[in-house]
């Protein structure tokens, strides 16, 4: 018999949908919450069945899905994530029955094809804090195969790790698939996945500097997510090694000599896209290699990236662009994001060739063959910074200005007799049924739609829908016209309400739908911004995590929350506002600056 599942703090406030401040405060204020049955003192773990019965009964918790049971009891049984996912593939792929019997039939169940089931635990591990730290987030490893123009043919990532990228590629078409990579429980894991999609191509365990796998192989695309700052990476070794064909990398080069085993596996035409460290494009030591990639044609574009797009998070990372020439190039593509939100910057590095800025090669090779993008920022969209468009961001600048006054609510005092209504908390309204509450929801369990992802930034920024349908949500929450939507987690209480199309619900959010014959939206949603709301619904002042059922509306009739609720939509409209003028004025002093820096605009004289 195995052990029992066992889940932290931090997994039971998963479950109920609370921050940890919520479940430590349980602990305290309840004889009743289940005793640790493991861990430590600063990390206890707890029995999930009675956890789940502690929380059923105190009404704090729907049923724990089934796959969810599952994972936590092959996580107890095995203990290490990959070993868990390692081994219960191999059940479902018939090659080794898994070794914990009581866990069988459970799996077996879990699907209807080994496929579907496979994946619903690999969505469970790669969710894991741990995998997100080290693992290319799936919009990001999309956008590099799209630059790669991965549609079919051969794909190499020689730093493979679990093989994310290898499965953006065939996604995007590939038909067949190689990596490697020295971590041997993450090769086996991509080897699985290659074997369980029917995919032809091979995973090998080794290091790909000093013992490539696959020497003679000539692919269509190479798409990598590079280890950074290696200094033993085999340089004294490699010395004479026939990839160096633009040089041989310094020591303190590793990513240069990355760059030169990527291309070397290239067919002519193909193209490499690789994620790498900033210093990469300025370091003096590189600059030698970097001058002879610029002259042959090999480096065709690098894309600096926002902060977030992949770990290490608190770093701008670069976009490597290249491609196996046969001829020179005149100009090479530079692209600075690093100021977009990530969903902006992808949409722009998607139309690469139509955006960014083309620098001559000749003015990239001076004594430093510095080629971060963000140096050559003044340069920036000439068309967007000649006179016409100046005068557009004033024009637009000022229209909105305008627009504000009107936005404005008429207010009077109230009288001082008057008394305060009775309050009803969200928990009463949703028990009563005028209110119901949806999500959070998680990523990675479902089909693939059609309609965008309204995301936790596009309620902070209150825009519409961004965010990829190919992050699959689950469950599918369709968010409508009408529908009040509210971040688990930020700085303030915030609530939105959607005023047009379609969208699926996206993580670290809630949805409440109001009966629209007894709770206004707009009444709902400015209430919820109320700074007592915000003292009422936050978990701690620490956590910025919120209980949104918590909070408290005053209870008026419906006619009366109407008109409440129209001041509210007029002061969510003067948000949005203040909000463009801001974006607007940011935009016509950059770029107004930037015409008379670049010499692009002049000053006239009356």
């Amino acid at each position: 018999m195995q052990q029992k599942a066992r889940v932290t703090a931090a997994d039971i406030a998963r479950l109920a949908g609370v921050g940890r401040a919520a479940v430590s405060n349980w602990r305290k204020r309840y004889d009743t919450f289940p005793a640790p049955v493991g861990g430590t003192a600063a990390s206890p773990q707890f029995d999930l069945d009675q956890i789940e019965q502690w929380l059923a009964a105190q009404g704090k918790l729907p049923a724990v899905a089934d796959e969810d049971r599952l994972w936590r009891s092959l996580l107890a049984a095995a203990g290490d994530p990959a070993e868990v996912l390692a081994t219960a593939g191999d059940h479902l792929l018939g090659r080794v029955p898994l070794p914990y019997e009581d866990l069988r039939a459970p799996l077996d169940a879990l699907a209807s094809t080994p496929r579907a089931a496979l994946e619903s635990l690999w969505d469970r591990f790669a969710d894991l804090p741990g995998q997100r730290a080290v693992t290319t987030p799936d919009a990001l490893a999309d956008v590099m195969v799209e630059l790669a123009r991965v549609r079919e043919g051969k794909v190499l990532d020689p730093a493979c790790g679990t093989g994310r990228l290898l499965r953006a590629a065939a996604r995007a078409g590939a038909t067949t698939l190689y990596g490697q990579d020295v971590d041997g429980a993450a090769t086996r894991l991509a080897a699985l996945w290659l074997a369980a999609h029917d995919l032809d191509g091979e995973i090998r365990t080794d290091d790909s500097l000093r013992r490539d796998a696959f020497p003679s192989l000539v692919v269509d695309a190479v798409v990598a997510n590079l280890p950074f700052g290696l200094t033993n990476w085999g340089h004294e070794e490699l010395g004479y090694d026939r990839r160096w064909e633009f040089g041989v990398p310094p020591r303190t080069e590793p990513e240069l000599a990355w760059v030169q085993h990527a291309l070397a596996h290239l067919a002519p035409g193909g193209r490499a896209v690789l994620l790498m460290p900033p210093s990469a494009a300025s370091r003096r030591a590189g600059r030698r290699i970097r001058a002879e990639l610029l002259r042959r044609g090999a480096l065709r574009a690098i894309v600096a990236l926002p902060l977030g797009a992949a770990a290490p998070h608190g770093v701008n990372l670069h976009l490597w662009v290249l491609e196996k020439s046969t001829s020179a190039v005149s100009e090479v593509r530079l692209l600075d994001t690093t100021s977009d939100p990530i969903e902006r910057a992808y949409e722009r590095i998607r139309d690469l060739e139509a955006g960014g800025y083309a620098i001559p090669v000749i003015d990239l090779l001076d004594d430093e063959v510095d080629l971060t993008p963000g140096r050559y920022g003044a340069t920036v969209g000439s068309d967007e910074i000649s006179v016409f468009g100046v005068r557009e961001s004033r024009d637009d600048l000022v229209r909105v200005l305008k627009s504000l006054p009107g936005l404005l609510p008429v207010l009077a005092q109230a009288a001082e007799s008057s008394s305060h209504p009775p309050s009803v908390t969200l928990a009463e309204l949703i028990r009563a049924g005028a209110l119901q509450l949806l999500g959070p929801v998680r990523v990675g369990g479902a089909e693939a739609s059609s309609l965008p992802v309204l995301t936790s930034d596009d309620v902070l920024e209150g825009r519409h829908a961004t965010g990829r349908a190919d992050t699959r949500p689950t469950p599918q929450i369709t968010v409508k016209p009408g529908d009040v939507v509210v971040p688990i987690a930020a700085d303030h209480l915030l609530a939105w309400v959607v005023s047009e199309g379609e969208a699926l619900l996206g993580r670290n959010l809630h949805l409440l739908r109001c009966d629209a014959s007894a709770l206004d939206p707009w009444f709902l949603a400015g209430y919820l911004r109320t700074s007592a709301n915000k003292r009422q619904a936050g978990a701690s002042s620490a956590s910025q995590r919120y209980d949104v059922r918590k909070a408290q509306v005053p209870r008026i009739p419906i006619d009366e929350q109407r008109r409440h609720g129209e001041v509210f939509r007029n002061l969510q409209e003067f948000d949005a506002a203040l909000r463009a003028a801001t974006l607007l004025g940011g935009q016509l002093a950059r770029r107004t600056a930037d015409g008379l820096a670049g010499g692009l605009l002049s000053v006239t004289v009356d």
